[in-house]
Formats: structure tokens, sequence, C-alpha cells
């Protein structure tokens, strides 16, 4: 299995520091929120993006994608009533697809509840119509980069569209793309009511990436949940991803945080190795 670490759990350490630890833990990849090179990946010029795929690659990381592709941004909304709108957000899925591409990764992880929630006067049903007509604006991008956009369920703690991998799944095949799969996070799984390992095997055929973490915010192993089951029905599924770990509470310390998940994951694997 491949093990990867989201670059903002680094915080504000310059680039190569945070991927030489990376790399020193154990990880081969290095996933990044683009808000932590600009505000707007149309800022990051072609130069900008050489550098940070030949550090990554010097630090023998490879750049898996990007997650939190609208975070801090303005002017965008996934289920926009407004067709304008959608469209602007669509174009720029398309070049966030640019910019995966040009540092050398392959997925793009949509989550940012704050830019696809529902707003006032908008149903669920009407909001799927909407997410797929923003999509549609990015698939030329997507198949041109061979990117994938791996849509993220997330629990009704950071939102309330999407909440389950089920209805994520319906406006993946309402969009009808195969470069429109499925991502999915142990924490946002926790909160369905169903267990990790059957959504994980329920919707196989979708699955395109993987967040670990645990529903307390922070890494796995640092919480209740336990991911030999969760990693044993990854193998069950020939699942060939990323394990991304995603963490979204700092406080044991970034080297702790990097540290530990995946000699958690490991040791969990080695678990199976044994079994």
């Amino acid at each position: 299995m491949k093990f990867a670490i989201c670059n903002e759990t680094f915080q504000n350490w310059p680039f190569s520091r945070a991927l030489a630890l990376a790399a020193e833990c154990g990880y081969t990849g290095i996933e990044i929120a683009p808000f932590t090179i600009a505000e707007n990946a149309r800022e990051i010029t072609p130069a900008r993006r050489t550098e940070l795929r030949r550090q990554a690659e010097q630090a023998g990381l490879a750049v898996v994608g990007l997650h939190w592709l609208l975070a801090r941004t303005e002017g965008y909304y996934l289920t926009s009533p407004t067709r304008e709108t959608r469209l602007r957000t669509g174009l720029y899925l398309g070049e966030l697809a640019r910019l995966c591409r040009d540092l050398g990764g392959t997925v793009l992880v949509l989550g940012s509840p704050q830019q696809r929630n529902l707003l006032a006067g908008v149903s669920p049903e009407q909001a799927c119509d909407y997410a797929a007509d923003s999509i549609a604006a990015a698939l030329p991008a997507l198949d041109d980069c061979q990117v994938t956009l791996a849509l993220e369920p997330l629990g009704p703690e950071e939102g309330n569209f999407l909440l389950t991998a089920q209805a994520a799944v319906e406006l993946i095949e309402r969009i009808d793309s195969p470069r429109v799969r499925l991502q999915l996070d142990v924490k946002a799984m926790s909160s369905e009511g169903t267990p990790v390992t059957d959504i994980i095997r329920g919707h196989a055929a979708h699955l395109a990436h993987f967040h670990a973490n645990d529903p307390n915010r922070r890494g796995p192993g640092m919480g209740d949940v336990d991911f030999v089951p969760i990693l044993q029905a990854l193998r069950d599924v020939a699942y060939q991803g990323w394990i991304s770990v995603e963490v979204f509470d700092y406080a044991p310390g970034i080297e702790r945080l990097a540290r530990d998940s995946i000699g958690y994951l490991r040791g969990c694997l080695a678990h199976l190795e044994a079994a």
C-alpha cells in the first residue's frame, strides 16, 4: 500500500522541510492543498510549478494530487443556482487539473464544503443538478490532463451536501465520466452509521482515493478507530490508489502527527501480514 500525507499538516514549514520529514517518516507521496501555495491557482507561475515538482522529486516523493480545491478562493461555488458562477467554478476546476498535472499529480479531491453547501432555497436534488453542471465544464481539462476528480462525501459536522458515499456515487453516475470518481475519508464515513468496511466494499467500483484519519480529527491510530479491518477491506477490493493521512487537529504537533500516523498504519499492515 502507498502512503502519502497532506502538506497542510506541516502548517507554516517551508515546503522543502515538510518534504524532508515526510520522506524521513517513510511516506512516498505528498498531497497538496493549493491554498498553501497561493490563494488562486492561476497565480502559480509555470516556474513555480516546475520548482515544486522538482523539490518533491528530489525528496523522493510523488505528488499525489490536490485537495481543499476551493478553500480560500472567491467567486466559486459548486452548487450555485447562478449559471455564470457554475461555469466559472468548473473552469477553475479545470485550472486545478492543469496545476495537478504540472506538479505530477493525477487526482483532485473535491471536498470544499464551504463552496458546495446548500444555499437558501436550493434543494438537494437541485444542488446535484448544479454540481453536475459545474463539473461538466471541467471535463475537457480533466480529460486533457489525464486527471481524476474524486468527489468526497463529508459528514454533517462539515456541511449538508453529499453526506454519504451513496449520495456521491449517485452524482458520479449522473455525470457519467470515467474522470469523475469517489474519494472516501474515514472520519467522514464514521458519521454514516454503516461500518466503514461495508462502505468500502460497497463502493469499491468507484473508489479512486482514500484519506486516513480518525473522527477525533487526528491521525490514524490517535483515536478509537481500528484500521486493521479497514486496510483489510482495501486489500479485499484490490484498491491500488494512495492512502493519504489527513488531519484537522494539529495539537499533537507536526512531527508526532507525521511519524505516529504512518507508524500506526505500518503496524496495521504488519498485523495483516502476520495473520
